[in-house]
């Protein structure tokens, strides 16, 4: 197996409404962010302490948060599709795995997700799809 480099992300609570339950229903109290960013070796096994080196993902942090925030989703597959294309602005990522996870889902238990998993040749054919609602660096 050749060399890969990641960046994770892991338990990130995203502050977002997704979904319509009725007064029946069991209403999520979190919805959890998992990302898996294949970067290049060359951002991680760095010859200096510098961040000019590395994958800066404070401003993809910021563009998730936005699009989280912005409006109330159907879906999290929808909002997972903004989360990718916010990721393949960024030139530096190479592939992504992503899982978005809302809990509780039943009883007050349980954790239900839907993962995504893009390899270089998707990423690179999502990369020429475009997107609306989200900003390109």
């Amino acid at each position: 197996m050749k060399s890969q480099a990641f960046i994770e992300l892991k338990n990130l609570k995203l502050l977002t409404q997704i979904g319509t339950y009725g007064a029946e229903d069991q209403i999520p109290k979190a919805h959890l962010l998992d990302l898996r960013l294949q970067v290049d070796k060359t951002r991680v096994l760095i010859s200096s302490d510098e961040m000019k080196q590395v994958f800066d993902y404070d401003p993809l942090i910021k563009d998730i948060e936005r699009l989280t925030g912005e409006r109330h989703y159907e879906t999290q597959e929808y909002l997972m599709t903004r989360i990718a294309h916010a990721c393949a602005a960024h030139a530096e990522i190479v592939s992504l795995e992503m899982c978005l996870t809302k809990t509780p889902v039943l009883n007050e238990t349980g954790t239900l997700g839907v993962r995504l998993l893009l390899n270089e040749t998707s990423f690179k054919a999502l990369r020429k799809v475009s997107s609306p609602h989200v900003i390109n660096h």
